[in-house]
């Protein structure tokens, strides 16, 4: 039993849960676990299993990601990780997923301090004991016998949670005395409810020293050992003020913080920047006011690197180790500074130092003070903090143009890690309406790119990035001018060019070889967006998250970088320029005639061949780009040109069951990087191509694909209508569908016969349809699904009646689609159910209705889409953006 006094905390933890006639076996193990893995938290993790996690944790985001946040987390003493807050609630409905999370933690070598409440749990037990619950100021009035119940079941909670953990392999330790001191807050008012005056850290350091999770109840003790209640959250932010994490968590149901005009969830607040404007939003009172005035005070005395987050414990890992992250992020961020004249600059030498700092080239020295030198005779704007750990200096639009120009913009690591490259972007971008700047194609990061821009074009290897012109004249000339002369537009008063041109030199000098490898870097960003509703004042919100990383340069880069073998979505390597050459084989269909209508408007994608055995040697209308004559192309012709490189990506936009023989001549041709998207069923259920629904699929999956399978029409609304409760079903949902007669195709049916049709609505395929098998395949459920043809044209209802396990009310169940879409731009959550005239010709789902069951445990939820767009060829061109580098919506008209 020496392992047990070891620390006076853990000692009297242990006494406590000893006279309770509760299992024993976690403490048995737990002791156990103690004695032989002493100071386990000390040594390095085992690697296969370290590695096998973070396997894992890559269907989230890129290993890139989750290495690089895996470093940052392991750079600090282990107390100093996380602490993370859990409520009762979580407890007692999210508990798996907790400890799903927290196992992952665990063998990732990751200890973070875990502080339980159990306050719905109390409220419950108190009712059964006939004691009313009292408040006072939004504080609960704790009398002896509500202590006594609350002492009981915070043991008992504690007992739970460190078991479920056991069972996952995890040594979990629980401390529920020991470390909170406190006083009365008020004896007379509130009774036995606390004022955490100190906390010992010696129990959590010694639960982690001995490889152990250590597992706090919210409970505390005055100096003569009287047990006082304290709010949980309350006791994390104290116990966080002790330690000094990198991350405060809070395990929240909603998920995070939401705002309280657009409902939608915020993703990240900037407190230096934000806070006075934020507290003056008339939305932002009561509890919402509090908990932002109380996160702002916690982190007024953590340091400048720590960070609470708000999060639904589903997306605890999401939240931790990807860029984007999944719930509210609120760190303090930094003040910015401007300039719009070089003696401006509190350091001139400084600043030379910032702009040649990690950049390896032939006479950098010379070539910025020739840059600074044509900067001093013309006009610019520079942000960048006190330290200039970041800096971006923007040229203001010159001579006809009306785009400003991103000329520099460097960020130390340090400046990553305290989010203040987000700062400055953000900041810049308020300031300039219209921005271009350029990136190299092989930089790791081009959805941090995608994510802040609304257009792009490659060539050459580089790509050029803008946001902000809304002439489609203006568009082209921009595309136009970039692919004729690349780099070179940006003229001699860019750095990044200035460099890349002595470079060059060095290496016409040099013996190539030597040259590339003196050149050659490796420098890796990362960081994420996640936008906030665009009806959100600029100044209130920050719409980017987060970012660790060394130095990056946002224009052209001068160096080879080094190639990520799991880039993240939206960044596949390519040999190829702008733009995607595109054949389209089936194109007589109504789909067909969508995609076309979508790839005229899209400014990377160039439509080569188009092939419909019943319109060959007619022309295509409606293209625009260039003339284009329907051909009948057999899978000898598409071999042939699958062999001579002149495709980039084939779409199959056939009947189920034809498009085969297509697909074998392209695997035959040895080009396994083409790219294939099937619109038919022929490869949904075949484990070898990606099933291409963004909204519900990891992207990072669908961008990395060559062989992507098109979801249905009807499987699509049905899997977004269902997703978000999959976890609380309670029986097989059941889906009625009603389609529009483009549904049934051009090929003359009963189901297409207007005439028909006419005052009628048409059951078929009632059991067994391709759709019902690929719904419940999906989802991993068995769902029914009864398909209908209506007399309308265009456009999907879905009525889905979904059994509960747990009793909900409706705005419980418009939460969860609130949050599972929160930030997708293609699917809208709404209160009523939505109408098919409403969403006929728009390239989005609704989800909609909620109406529950009296009982609480059944719930009808409405779902509409237009079968031809979001159902078919709007998605097809997610797919397409995604596999093939570009913007998500790149090219897809949004609201």
């Amino acid at each position: 039993m020496l392992c047990l006094t070891r620390s006076r905390g853990i000692a009297s933890a242990s006494r406590a849960l000893s006279r309770r006639t509760l299992p024993s076996a976690a403490l048995r193990n737990g002791c156990k676990a103690l004695t032989v893995r002493r100071n386990y938290a000390t040594q390095e993790p085992h690697q296969s299993a370290r590695s096998a996690v973070v396997n894992v944790l890559s269907n989230i985001g890129s290993k890139r990601e989750i290495q690089q946040y895996l470093a940052q987390f392991s750079s600090v003493s282990s107390p100093q990780f996380a602490v993370i807050k859990v409520g009762g609630a979580i407890l007692t409905d999210h508990l798996d997923s907790l400890c799903d999370a927290l196992s992952q933690l665990y063998h990732m070598g990751l200890y973070p301090v875990i502080v339980h409440g159990a306050g719905p749990q109390l409220n419950k037990l108190l009712e059964a004991a006939g004691v009313e619950p009292e408040y006072e100021e939004g504080i609960r009035i704790t009398d002896s016998t509500t202590l006594g119940v609350a002492r009981k079941l915070f043991l008992e909670e504690n007992l739970k949670l460190v078991e479920a953990l056991q069972a996952r392999g995890v040594q979990a330790w629980p401390i529920t005395a020991g470390v909170l001191q406190a006083e009365y807050l008020d004896r007379e008012k509130w009774k036995y409810v606390g004022k955490i005056t100190s906390v010992n850290k010696g129990p959590i350091e010694a639960a982690i020293n001995n490889g152990c999770l250590p597992i706090l109840t919210s409970m505390a003790e005055t100096k003569d050992g009287q047990a006082l209640n304290v709010n949980a959250d309350v006791a994390a932010g104290e116990i966080a003020r002790a330690i000094e994490p990198l991350k405060i968590v809070y395990l929240s149901e909603k998920g995070g913080l939401f705002h309280g005009v657009t409902n939608k969830k915020i993703s990240a607040i900037n407190l230096d920047e934000e806070y006075e404007d934020l507290l003056k939003e008339p939305w932002v009172r009561f509890g919402t006011r509090l908990k932002i005035k109380e996160m702002k005070a916690l982190l007024d005395d953590l340091p400048k690197s720590s960070s609470v987050a708000i999060i639904h414990p589903d997306n605890l890992q999401r939240e931790l180790f990807t860029d984007t992250g999944a719930g509210t992020l609120i760190r303090r961020g930094t003040k910015l500074n401007t300039a719009t004249k070089l003696e401006e600059f509190a350091d001139l030498e400084k600043l030379k130092q910032v702009l040649v700092r990690e950049r390896e080239t032939v006479d950098a020295g010379s070539v910025v003070d020739r840059y600074l030198e044509g900067l001093s005779q013309r006009p610019f704007k520079a942000y960048f903090d006190d330290s200039l750990e970041a800096l971006g200096i923007v040229l203001p639009p010159s001579g006809d143009t009306s785009i400003a120009q991103l000329a520099t913009f460097t960020v130390t690591k340090s400046g990553w890690l305290t989010n203040i490259g987000d700062n400055v972007f953000q900041n810049l971008k308020k300031d300039w309406p219209k921005l271009m700047w350029t990136v190299n194609q092989n930089d790791e990061n081009l959805t941090w790119f995608f994510d802040r821009a609304d257009g792009s074009v490659s060539k050459g290897g580089e790509v050029l990035f803008w946001y902000g012109i809304e002439s489609l004249d203006e568009v082209r000339e921009l595309m136009a001018e970039f692919t004729q002369h690349g780099r070179r537009m940006f003229g001699d008063i860019n750095l990044e060019s200035q460099l890349h041109r002595v470079a060059d030199t060095a290496t016409r000098i040099r013996d190539g070889a030597a040259a590339l490898q003196q050149q050659r870097r490796s420098y890796t960003t990362t960081t994420g967006a996640r936008g906030v509703s665009s009806s959100i004042p600029a100044t209130a919100f920050s719409t980017s998250r987060r970012a660790t990383a060394a130095f990056v340069p946002v224009q052209v880069r001068t160096y080879v970088t080094t190639t990520n073998p799991n880039p993240p979505y939206g960044n596949k390597q390519k040999s190829k320029d702008w733009p995607s050459k595109v054949a389209l084989i089936g194109a007589r269909g109504y789909t067909g005639q969508a995609l076309i209508d979508l790839f005229n408007r899209h400014p990377n994608m160039d439509l080569r061949h188009v092939s419909s055995r019943e319109l060959a040697g007619k022309k295509l209308q409606g293209y625009t780009k260039r003339e284009i004559t329907y051909e009948n192309l057999s899978p000898d012709d598409v071999r042939r040109m699958a062999e001579e490189g002149e495709i980039d990506a084939w779409v199959m936009a056939l009947p189920n069951g034809v498009c085969a023989p297509f697909v074998q001549a392209i695997d035959k041709a040895g080009n396994p990087d083409t790219l294939i998207v099937d619109l038919s069923a022929d490869y949904r259920f075949d484990p070898t191509w990606t099933y291409g629904l963004p909204e519900l699929v990891d992207r990072s999956k669908i961008a990395q694909a060559t062989r992507i399978s098109n979801p249905g029409c009807y499987a699509t609304a049905a899997q977004i209508g269902i997703a978000p409760v999959l976890e609380f079903l309670g029986g097989q949902p059941t889906v009625f569908g009603v389609s529009g007669y483009s549904g049934a195709g051009t090929k003359p049916s009963p189901k297409n016969d207007v005439a028909f049709l006419k005052d009628n609505l048409i059951p078929y395929s009632l059991t067994d349809h391709i759709h019902e098998r690929e719904i419940s395949a999906q989802l991993g459920t068995e769902v029914a699904f009864i398909p209908h043809v209506a007399p309308w044209f265009q456009g999907i209802h879905h009525t889905i009646n979904i059994p509960l396990n747990v009793e909900m009310k409706a705005r419980d169940v418009r939460q969860l689609y609130q949050e599972r879409y929160a930030g997708e731009k293609l699917v809208k959550v709404v209160g009523e159910s939505p109408l098919v005239r409403n969403i006929a010709g728009k390239h989005g789902v609704e989800v909609g209705g909620f109406a529950v069951h009296s009982g609480g445990k059944r719930v009808v939820v409405n779902a509409t889409i237009d079968n031809l767009l979001k159902g078919a060829a709007t998605q097809c061109l997610q797919n397409m953006n995604l596999a093939l580098g570009y913007g998500e919506y790149e090219g897809i008209p949004l609201e």
